[in-house]
């Protein structure tokens, strides 16, 4: 994402001209666009004409338009970033208060606008701050896999996408029936290698992940580098060094998050923003274990610790999800900045925001969005007037 132009006022209100660059560039925009917004962006419109003999034709025009957003709509598997709501500012192809839904595109700028007293807060600057980063986390591939299935995924800074799933029908292991097997298998390996080299830059240097039970896993590595030395292909042998071998329960995609702890690929990805989320909520469930008061979890709880002082300097972490902060309910979303704030510049405590679509994040979203590591212990945080509860929202405007 390229910052264009930036506006902010004191009371917090302003506009942003952001130019996506890359597919990754809509997650971060649908984090950052909310209802009641102003969005500015290209569209396609289809307008109706109307002749002096009475005869009606239409035509779709290229323009620019500017909508009060009323929706959202995200697809995490192709990136496409839907935007519905009325038009704010009359055109000549559209009038105020009529309905458009703005697609919005790679290599094309849009410009939010965000009003009201501190509309800009520090989530959403951070959002910005993060999505410019010219020096993001890189991507890292894994292909899950057993006999016959195989889940090809991308993990990059910000999500897990799944891109491609290959099912391949292999024979069993009979007597005298063994050769049928063996063609399956390599019918199931060349279909794999096959999709999997339609999805990567062979010109990237990047982490491959192979998981599997049992030795699936190292018998298609084994194919991958017989294949290049067979075929003469120096970019994929190049990936050779580039092939992590590891051992999962399964081959389906939930097994990443077991794949992810084993020490070679934490060696591998130390430097990884999802490889220290994942440690991070690695550390906190061991505290929860122990059960020594130094892990919480769950809106009030977690309030009750940082108004405490016990998520600050010396160690004091607060987990939570980016989902929290795509509430509708304003004064919800006001409700987790404010924690946010309080605890990186008052208490001096580290705030790590979690990505619902990355593994570390959905086993964050199991706790209710949001937990503490803490400083010193405190005890019987969870023992409250029910009355006093606040209900919050999660990302798609539920309550919890």
């Amino acid at each position: 994402m390229r910052l264009i132009k930036q506006g902010f006022e004191r009371d917090g209100s302003g506009f942003v001209t952001l130019f996506p660059e890359e597919l990754e560039d809509m997650w971060y925009a649908y984090n950052l666009i909310r209802p009641q917004d102003l969005l500015r962006a290209s569209a396609l419109r289809r307008v109706t004409t109307e002749s002096a003999t009475g005869s009606t034709s239409s035509t779709r025009v290229h323009t620019t338009l500017t909508i009060r957003v009323a929706s959202l709509d995200f697809d995490p598997q192709s990136s496409q970033l839907h935007v519905s709501g009325r038009i704010a500012e009359e055109t000549k192809f559209a009038k105020v208060g009529q309905y458009h839904t703005l697609d919005l595109e790679l290599q094309r700028n849009f410009t939010l606008e965000k009003d009201g007293e501190e509309a800009w807060d520090s989530v959403a600057r951070g959002i910005i701050k993060e999505a410019c980063n010219p020096v993001k986390s890189a991507d890292v591939w894994a292909v899950v896999m057993q006999e016959g299935l195989a889940n090809l995924a991308v993990l990059t800074g910000a999500r897990t996408v799944l891109r491609q799933r290959v099912e391949v029908s292999i024979p069993r292991k009979r007597g005298g029936r063994a050769g049928d097997h063996d063609k399956g298998l390599e019918k199931f390996f060349q279909t794999t290698l096959d999709t999997l080299l339609r999805q990567i830059d062979l010109n990237e240097s990047k982490p491959i992940l192979l998981a599997s039970p049992g030795f699936t896993a190292s018998s298609f590595q084994k194919f991958i580098i017989d294949t290049a030395t067979r075929t003469g292909n120096k970019a994929l042998m190049a990936q050779k060094a580039n092939l992590v071998v590891v051992h999962s329960s399964s081959g389906h995609l939930h097994s990443l998050n077991e794949i992810l702890q084993t020490p070679e690929v934490l060696a591998r990805l130390k430097d990884t923003q999802y490889a220290r989320e994942g440690k991070l909520m690695d550390d906190f469930m061991t505290l929860l274990r122990k059960d020594d008061g130094r892990a919480w979890y769950g809106p009030n709880e977690v309030e009750k610790a940082v108004d405490k002082g016990a998520v600050g300097r010396g160690g004091g972490v607060l987990l939570i999800s980016n989902a929290l902060f795509r509430a509708q309910d304003v004064a919800i979303r006001k409700r987790w900045v404010r924690l946010v704030d309080k605890v990186r510049d008052v208490e001096g405590g580290e705030v790590r925001t979690l990505s619902s679509e990355h593994e570390s994040g959905k086993r964050l979203d199991g706790l209710g969005g949001i937990a503490a590591i803490l400083t010193f212990p405190l005890d019987d945080l969870d023992e409250a007037d029910e009355d006093a509860e606040i209900p919050h929202e999660s990302g798609d405007g539920e309550q919890i």
